[in-house]
């Protein structure tokens, strides 16, 4: 299972965004709500808990980058437990062990109440909507409410992949940090050293991570790296081995099965963009084929469809497409 942004100590996920923010929390002049803007896996998230920690009160840690923070301090170890009294999280819950296709306007209905009360251990409260691309439109609404008056000593963090999704109104009213893309040498460097893979393997897996720090320390744990080597290997053989698929599916039915499955999708829709951009022109069935695996996790969860008939469904989708391309 991948590590929760929330338990990251060691990822500084852009210096020039912690600078700008420390700037102005030490100038006193410290907007009410950040968006925080760039690519999923830019370390957006990453940059709310470690904004968080610092607002709540842990005492910076100068060798963790500017908002660094020690995993042992209180403050610091209140917030991992998820038991920090003046922080509130927004995120898709999950039920029955499925995760919900958006935030709730009865989630969103928490900020008012949350905000309203005064901070009882810290000088601020402050709430982190992760991602703020998952509020359907009467949460988003909701939010709108808490924006156009601003709380006293509240501080509110909404995480975006796609800000353009977003209302204007919600927008104009936040500050916005961008989290650029990274390098591939700084990639390479981070799985390097948070893994200890050989540079030769943590290149390639810098290569696949699309500049995203998160999807690079994802991409290096064994079990994703095993699941992306699979579907590029079937995305290039002539003929996908039935009995290998039936192997594969038959790890759906486990504890970690949805996670699997999930992973696995992934991986099959990211190898197959990478070769509908190879084809260029000639690429559009491909790119059909990527959009249509896309949103084939949400789809699976929402009807509560049989993992395994849907892998199967995806790789005849597949063969398809290789056929017709």
């Amino acid at each position: 299972m991948s590590e929760h942004p929330r338990d990251r100590f060691d990822l500084v996920p852009d210096a020039a965004a912690e600078a700008a923010f420390l700037d102005a929390f030490d100038r006193g002049r410290l907007h009410h709500a950040w968006l925080l803007c760039g690519v999923e896996g830019s370390g957006k998230a990453s940059f709310a808990y470690r904004a968080a920690r610092r607002l709540l009160g842990a005492a910076p840690d100068p060798s963790r980058g500017l908002l660094g923070t020690r995993p042992d301090d209180p403050v610091a170890r209140l917030i991992t437990a998820q038991s920090h009294p003046d922080l509130l999280i927004l995120e898709r819950a999950v039920e029955g062990g499925k995760t919900k296709k958006s935030i709730s306007v009865d989630q969103a209905r928490d900020l008012p109440e949350f905000f309203s009360k005064s901070p009882s251990q810290a000088k601020y409260r402050v709430a982190i909507i992760d991602a703020a691309d998952d509020l359907n439109l009467n949460a988003a609404n909701a939010l709108l409410k808490v924006l156009e008056e601003p709380p006293e000593r509240g501080v509110l963090f909404l995480v975006t992949h796609a800000p353009g999704r977003l209302l204007a109104t919600i927008r104009s009213r936040c500050r916005r940090l961008a989290f650029p893309v990274w390098p591939p040498h700084a990639l390479e460097e981070l799985v390097r050293n948070r893994t200890g893979v050989p540079s030769a393997e943590a290149a390639r897996i810098a290569g696949m991570a699309a500049g995203s720090p998160g999807q690079a320390l994802a991409l290096a744990s064994g079990a994703t790296l095993e699941a992306d080597q699979l579907a590029q290997a079937w995305v290039a053989a002539p003929v996908v081995d039935r009995a290998e698929v039936m192997a594969v599916a038959d790890k759906f039915r486990g504890a970690d099965g949805q996670e699997r499955f999930e992973t696995l999708i992934d991986r099959l829709a990211a190898a197959v963009k990478v070769r509908a951009l190879e084809e260029g022109a000639s690429g559009a069935r491909w790119a059909e084929l990527w959009e249509r695996l896309s949103d084939l996790p949400d789809r699976t969860a929402a009807i509560n469809l049989d993992r395994a008939d849907v892998l199967a469904g995806a790789l005849a989708d597949l063969q398809r497409t290789k056929a017709r391309a």
